[in-house]
């Protein structure tokens, strides 16, 4: 088999650069016996290929070819039919199922070793072997031919072992010496075979004559056997030995565990006690504080705060596990809690003393504020109050009922002497607005000179510091005395008797400074207290950072209030800020009723009250809102301004009212209707107290209600009147209107301003046409009959031979109006429109240079009727154009 093997080796597979591995003899099972070879290779290139070759031998020839080849990695099972009985068939699973039958059961296995083998190294365990013997797969099959495989060493079956030289020259020498070596191998192999066994047996013989030194090698076996009972025996005691020392030493170690435990149980012990010791004792001068301490003075008040921290930090100790079960633990978390209900006793009482005191000693100084338009000030009593803020936190953190018992009677306290000191106070404005006493509060009548007033207007304005530009700007307006002051009934439209001189300006301009005065004291006291509220009860009146805040503003009757819509802030700040809107609005619970009062009192006085009432309040709601848009202040005064706002509507409503049912004279002539003279008034009034206002839009707004029905009713008393000609009302009155839009410059009315002068043009150009048929009056229904036969198709210069329209009809017409008598109509004509007119609004000259105008374009079309209807005849009028403008000019100048 080494033979055919090298020769496969070096004919078949070191030409295709291939190592044989392994070699098995075989046939097909159950067929005619035709000998082939399986052979297991690997090629000696990288990566390598390991195959499993079927090759045959020539039936023409001695040597072999190559029939076919199977990857290893596409073997999946290696069937080697049974593990314990020994059999020579075995099958390979490729993409088919080979059945051989090996020459020997020692091939098989040593194929079947090598492919084993093979897979281990190459395949990863790939194949499965069924069928064959655990001790095959882990053990190496013993082999001459195929040493180099089954010998264990991988690195042999990798290298392809060669013959040396001197290998190759004994092999040679050897088959040199039997002729039939190369013809014959079985029979030289047999030959080999009997030779190794003589050689087996001479060595056999050789060892048996060597039976002496057998001998004495047995005896010495012996001696050392002897020798190894002796040193076993010696091993014996020298265990027993270390076995009692072992024992003595197991002691000993848990003696130091035991020991090493105690001192770790005793270091936890101290550690425990210390912190209990550390955590949970109270100084004896912070007992004493809390149980004895002044809660009257700075260093009382300070101790008793230092101790009452100490005390919360001793409760809210985090106790480890178990530390509740101990009975020191409980008695000192006793004493703790008894400590801590004594102190905020003894605390909630010292508080309530403090504001019952403080409501007797403000009230006391209530008499000093009572002539004077300001409110007492509470910032000593909220310094004084501000140093047990830390105890008032510590309450509220450690006894929620006493600290809830304490804001309700501070709420109570305050309340009552708020409402005392703000009733107080706006008595006072009421008193100052109206001029009366307190015994007697009615209307009473204030003369006053001019001087006076004058004196009294300067000085306001020179106090100018609290005042917005809506009064200093009064300035432009006249200020003159008043017989008496507006009553309730006043209003934009009852004063048909009364001029803008006639207004009573310093009073507004005082009205308008105490209302100012009222808001400007209110507001500092408001804020002051809630200011005052969040610090002493540790309240959180601005929301944190982590929220957004965004302002809503929803219109109110017309009113725009801010409502605050917060996302991603704590409950907590959402409850504070609530508490402290309630705490406020309980304390100055009278603050709105009295604003309402004093507004309505305002508005009795004098409508035109509403305007400065508008513009401040707006300003404070604006400024309040800035601030915080959610708080008590902000919230009242947008409550009020809802109510100015509709005190202005109301009054807007009440002068269009009044525009309806306004009664013009029979006999007089109209002239500028009273309520177009007051709208002046009105409209230069508002623009300067709206001047640089936040709440423009409310007057723009009024302004258009007011303008339309200042239209309406001018176009409604002109169709009315009987002794003035409608243009005429409708001219003069419109004019006013855009002079009076047209130098006040309101952007709003823009519009109506145009319109205003588009109506005076029209009827202005209406007027004097209507005026200028009656001079010429059969001049005029001549050429107008001229005109109509033009009309009807006549042609112009057959129209003198119409009978009522001849040349001599036309002269008879031109002679009647002479240069003597159209000076004389013309003059009837002025002294008429200068009737027809009113001398407040000058516009006779006007109108008379736009008749004077439409008198000459008359002159020319009739010239110019007489060119084209009778040509050639000479007629002509009896007075020319520059006689006209001679006529016009010295009527003017007669009148």
């Amino acid at each position: 088999m080494t033979a055919i093997k090298h020769a496969l080796q070096r004919d078949i597979f070191t030409p295709n650069d291939e190592r044989l591995l392994s070699i098995v003899n075989v046939c097909k099972a159950g067929k005619k016996k035709r000998n082939c070879f399986l052979c297991a290779t690997v090629t000696t290139e990288r990566p390598v290929q390991v195959n499993v070759v079927k090759v045959k031998k020539s039936d023409k020839g001695d040597f072999y070819k190559r029939q076919t080849a199977w990857a290893l990695r596409d073997l999946a099972v290696v069937d080697a039919k049974d593990a314990v009985k020994e059999s020579p068939e075995f099958d390979l699973h490729f993409d088919k199922v080979y059945k051989w039958v090996a020459s020997s059961t020692v091939e098989k296995n040593t194929f079947i070793s090598c492919i084993w083998k093979l897979n281990q190294r190459y395949l990863r365990k790939k194949i499965d072997f069924i069928n064959v013997s655990s001790q095959l797969l882990e053990e190496s099959v013993p082999s001459g031919e195929n040493q180099s495989v089954a010998g264990g060493d991988e690195e042999a079956v990798d290298e392809y072992q060669e013959l040396n030289a001197r290998e190759e020259q004994d092999i040679e020498i050897m088959m040199e010496g039997c002729e039939y070596a190369i013809a014959n191998a079985e029979a030289f192999a047999e030959k080999l075979s009997r030779e190794l066994q003589v050689l087996d047996g001479a060595n056999i013989q050789s060892i048996m004559a060597s039976e002496k030194q057998v001998n004495i090698l047995m005896k010495l076996l012996d001696e050392a056997l002897k020798e190894v009972d002796q040193i076993e025996l010696k091993l014996s005691s020298y265990e027993e030995m270390l076995q009692s020392v072992k024992e003595q030493m197991d002691q000993i170690s848990e003696s130091n565990h035991l020991i090493h435990l105690s001192n770790t149980n005793n270091v936890k012990l101290l550690s425990e006690i210390e912190f209990l010791v550390n955590h949970m004792d109270l100084a004896k001068g912070h007992i004493k504080a809390l149980q004895e301490g002044d809660l009257t003075s700075s260093r009382g008040i300070e101790a008793c705060t230092n101790a009452a921290d100490a005390l919360l930090q001793c409760m809210n100790v985090a106790l480890r596990p178990g530390h509740d079960m101990l009975h020191a633990v409980k008695q000192q978390q006793q004493r703790f809690s008894d400590l801590r209900e004594q102190f905020a006793r003894r605390l909630a009482s010292h508080l309530n003393s403090v504001f019952v005191q403080q409501g007797h000693d403000q009230s006391s100084t209530l008499a000093q504020h009572s002539a004077e338009l300001t409110l007492p000030n509470h910032h000593p009593f909220h310094r004084d109050l501000l140093r047990y803020a830390k105890l008032m936190e510590w309450l509220k953190n450690t006894d929620y009922g006493k600290y809830e018992g304490l804001t309700k009677n501070y709420m109570d306290y305050l309340s009552r002497l708020y409402e005392r000191e703000i009733k107080d106070f706006f008595e006072v404005a009421k008193i100052k607005m109206t001029g009366t006493t307190r015994e007697g509060k009615k209307f009473a009548t204030l003369p006053r000179k001019e001087s006076a007033v004058k004196q009294e207007t300067e000085s306001l304005h020179g106090s100018s510091g609290k005042l917005t530009g809506s009064t200093s700007s009064l300035n432009k307006l006249s200020v003159q005395s008043s017989g008496n002051r507006r009553s309730q009934s006043s209003s934009l439209l009852d004063m048909g008797n009364m001029s803008a001189s006639d207004l009573d300006v310093a009073d507004r301009t005082k009205f308008d400074k105490i209302f100012e005065q009222v808001l400007s004291e209110l507001e500092p006291l408001c804020l002051a207290e809630q200011d005052f509220i969040s610090k002493f009860f540790k309240l959180q009146q601005h929301q944190s950072t982590s929220g957004t805040t965004t302002n809503e503003v929803e219109e109110m009757d017309g009113v725009a209030l801010s409502r605050s819509c917060t996302s991603s802030v704590p409950q907590t700040v959402s409850s504070e800020k609530d508490m402290i809107r309630q705490m406020m609005t309980k304390i100055f619970r009278c603050i709105e009723p009295e604003l309402n009062n004093l507004i309505a009192l305002g508005d009795k006085i004098d409508s035109f009250n509403s305007l400065y009432m508008l513009v401040k309040m707006s300003h404070h709601v604006w400024t309040a809102q800035n601030v915080d848009p959610a708080s008590f202040l902000s919230t009242t005064l947008g409550n009020v301004l809802v109510t100015v706002k509709r005190n202005f509507d109301k009054c807007i409503s009440n002068q269009m009212k009044q525009m309806d049912e306004v009664k013009i004279s029979k006999k007089s002539k109209v002239g500028i209707l009273p309520f177009v003279a007051e709208f002046e008034e009105f409209a230069a009034l508002a623009e300067s107290i709206f001047k640089n206002a936040e709440r423009r839009g409310d007057l723009d707004k009024a302004y258009i209600k007011l303008i339309r029905a200042v239209f309406d009713s001018v176009e409604k008393v002109a169709n009315e009147s009987q002794k003035t000609p409608r243009d005429v009302v409708m001219m003069e009155n419109f004019h006013h209107i855009f002079a009076t839009l047209s130098r006040l410059k309101i952007s709003c009315l823009e519009a109506e301003k145009k319109e205003a002068k588009q109506k005076y043009t029209d009827h202005l150009q209406s007027y004097v046409i209507y005026s200028l048929g009656q001079p010429l009056e059969k001049l005029n229904h001549f050429f107008e009959g001229v005109e109509a036969r033009v009309a009807q198709g006549i042609r112009e210069e057959e129209v003198s031979y119409q009978l009522a329209f001849n040349k001599q009809e036309l002269r008879k017409v031109i002679k009647e109006y002479p240069g003597k008598e159209v000076k004389k109509g013309l003059d009837n004509l002025y002294k008429k429109v200068d009737k027809h007119l009113c001398e407040e609004e000058n516009l006779l000259q006007v109108v008379w240079h736009s008749m004077q105008d439409e008198f000459i374009r008359q002159y020319k079309h009739f010239e110019g009727l007489i060119a084209r209807c009778y040509p050639g005849s000479g007629i002509t009028m009896e007075f020319t154009i520059q006689d006209i403008l001679d006529y016009c000019s010295s009527i003017a100048q007669s009148h």
